[in-house]
């Protein structure tokens, strides 16, 4: 009997369930790696809030790394899904094995140019002359796990589109528990300080892409990472990387937010406004987190629904998926009101850095609720083959709005302008992704019927 993919065919409710709710707890698990060593190293007397500030400029750097593992993860792992709505696997695994080297090449290309350069590019990231060492400590052992960062990442988006996302699950707890467990280890009984975090973290991914490749060669994959399609192909790599742009996009423009927020909070608050900062990035890791989970479970649904022409389907999961972000930056946004200083405290408790901390809190997040919404709608143009569209918006929020916001901001109000330009950013990117959403869905079941064969050809 043909195996008829349940992408297509189970409930649209329970099929985000059975996506999602993995991946938003993998991601979760994931986002611990960088939140983890804040934590541990934010606490130890010898590091304490310099510590903090050396990982909050090094953060940009390993955002980029992460920008890598999505751009040929998420892109292959869209192309691959729209293969299989399809019905053609074998192409489907040909765009798998290109995305595998795709990882390879990038993660040592990566490693050398950091090893390299380590130096002038913490310089450039706003590393102050105190907090330079903890940075060049910690970002020094950190390149040298760059291939395994980016392939556990990559493939993981494929194990999911697989049809198993409870495995892309477990490598996301497999690599974060032992990172958890490395940390305390390597900072605290063996004194090792920033090495000893950045060790415990590269070490913890090695063993995610292991496992990671081990599954697409083992019994449990339906789809197999196989030799012969490993030889990269032109039309197959601009394919991988056209899907993949907006995602990759959004995290470097991330990275370039973070470098001009360490730049500015050096200059009107000094070292204790960036470490103060580093712990407010790991609270919207924490509570943005689930929402890239929710979008990774979505989107081979849509993918797959709209390469098979299930244009109702479609919208019915967006819609859920939109309802269900939103519920969740809800729930954050309570938080964030109610226990400000506890959630500081969790990560150092100088008085200067709780007090600074718990009043930036408050003011970043104010426009967090319509976050969600903004995210999901964007990601929704990558899903259905139009990156484009998806790349405009997810820019909009971090580069057209709060970049120029943190620059200009700040000269007329100081530091509180600085902080309020997030909720500037949020509420007119939100705005600006209602509308193009709206249309967007309105103008969906217009694709003709040939048009899907072609998704990934116009790629528009």
């Amino acid at each position: 009997m043909e195996y008829v993919n349940p992408l297509g065919e189970e409930k649209i409710s329970k099929l985000l369930v059975k996506f999602s709710v993995p991946a938003i707890v993998g991601m979760m698990v994931n986002a611990l790696y960088n939140i983890v060593d804040r934590i541990f190293i934010g606490n130890s007397s010898d590091l304490g809030s310099y510590g903090l500030a050396g990982i909050t400029i090094a953060f940009p750097i390993m955002i980029i790394l992460l920008a890598i593992g999505i751009l040929f993860g998420v892109g292959g792992a869209t192309l691959f899904s729209i293969r299989l709505g399809e019905k053609q696997q074998e192409s489907a695994e040909n765009v798998m094995g290109n995305a595998f080297v795709l990882l390879v090449i990038a993660g040592f290309m990566f490693m050398l140019l950091g090893q390299i350069f380590l130096k002038p590019i913490l310089s450039l990231f706003g590393a102050s002359e105190a907090v330079l060492p903890y940075s060049m400590e910690y970002m020094r052992v950190i390149f040298f796990g760059a291939v395994f960062q980016v392939v556990s990442m990559g493939m993981n988006n494929f194990i999911r589109a697989d049809g198993n996302p409870k495995i892309a699950m477990m490598t996301m707890f497999l690599g974060a528990g032992i990172n958890t467990l490395l940390d305390p280890l390597f900072i605290y009984v063996f004194r090792m300080g920033m090495t000893g975090a950045a060790l415990a973290t590269i070490l913890a991914q090695a063993i995610s892409a292991t496992w990671v490749v081990t599954y697409f060669i083992g019994k449990r994959s339906r789809n197999k990472l196989r030799p012969k399609y490993m030889k990269l192909k032109y039309d197959i790599v601009i394919k991988i990387t056209t899907l993949g742009l907006p995602g990759f996009s959004m995290q470097l423009a991330n990275s370039l937010l973070n470098m001009v927020l360490n730049k500015s909070l050096l200059i009107y608050g000094g070292d204790i406004a960036v470490s103060g900062m580093g712990v407010i990035n790991s609270i919207q890791t924490i509570l943005l987190m689930p929402i890239t989970g929710l979008n990774q479970g979505v989107q081979p649904i849509i993918s797959f629904n709209y390469g098979a022409g299930k244009y109702n389907r479609v919208k019915t999961a967006i819609k859920l998926a939109i309802k269900v972000a939103t519920m969740i930056v809800l729930c954050g946004y309570i938080i964030t009101r109610l226990f400000p200083e506890q959630m500081i405290a969790m990560f150092n408790q100088e008085t200067d850095l709780l007090e600074f901390g718990s009043y930036a809190l408050v003011h970043w997040f104010l426009c967090l609720p319509v976050i969600g919404f903004q995210i999901i709608s964007a990601n929704f143009f990558q899903a259905i083959g139009r990156p484009k569209s998806s790349m405009f918006l997810i820019l909009s929020r971090q580069i057209i709005l709060l970049i120029p916001a943190l620059i200009i901001f700040p000269k007329f109000w100081g530091i509180s302008g600085l902080l309020h330009a997030a909720p500037f950013a949020d509420f007119f990117s939100a705005l600006l992704t209602g509308i193009w959403f709206y249309n967007g869905i309105k103008n969906l079941e217009e694709v003709k019927p040939e048009g899907r064969a072609n998704v990934s050809n116009t790629l528009v």
